[in-house]
């Protein structure tokens, strides 16, 4: 797998764009414009998967989990998705949908937080 998407990951990543959900659309509007200057790219295709938030000078993938990620198979199927990705050498943190729209604006700082160290340690 490589960070660009592949061409069905561009095409479900630009529906997504469109179909945010309300944590998702309340997250992007904290993280946009962070003190940091970090920018972060919603519904990012590496792969065939996409991501719910990118920042790709942190190497850092931010996901928002609604309530069926805790169910059947996805558990497993999160798990071994965040392995892969982590090959690519980004990290995954996840979010419950509930948690980001209980307070976004916590959620967004611990993830600007997470960004600002990484991309302390790619630039040297």
């Amino acid at each position: 797998m490589r960070l660009e998407g592949s061409p069905s990951g561009k095409r479900n990543a630009k529906k997504l764009r469109r179909e945010m959900t309300p944590p998702e659309i309340a997250l992007w509007l904290a993280l946009r414009q962070n003190a940091e200057g970090l920018r972060f790219r919603k519904q990012h295709g590496v792969g065939d998967y996409v991501l719910d938030f990118y920042c790709a000078p942190a190497r850092l993938a931010i996901e928002v989990d609604g309530e069926a990620h805790g169910r059947g198979d996805r558990p497993l199927r999160d798990a071994r998705r965040d392995v892969q990705l982590a090959a690519l050498g980004l990290l995954v943190v996840r979010y419950p949908a509930s948690d980001v729209l209980r307070d976004f604006e916590s959620v967004a700082r611990q993830i600007i937080a997470v960004a600002v160290e990484r991309r302390c340690q790619f630039q040297g």
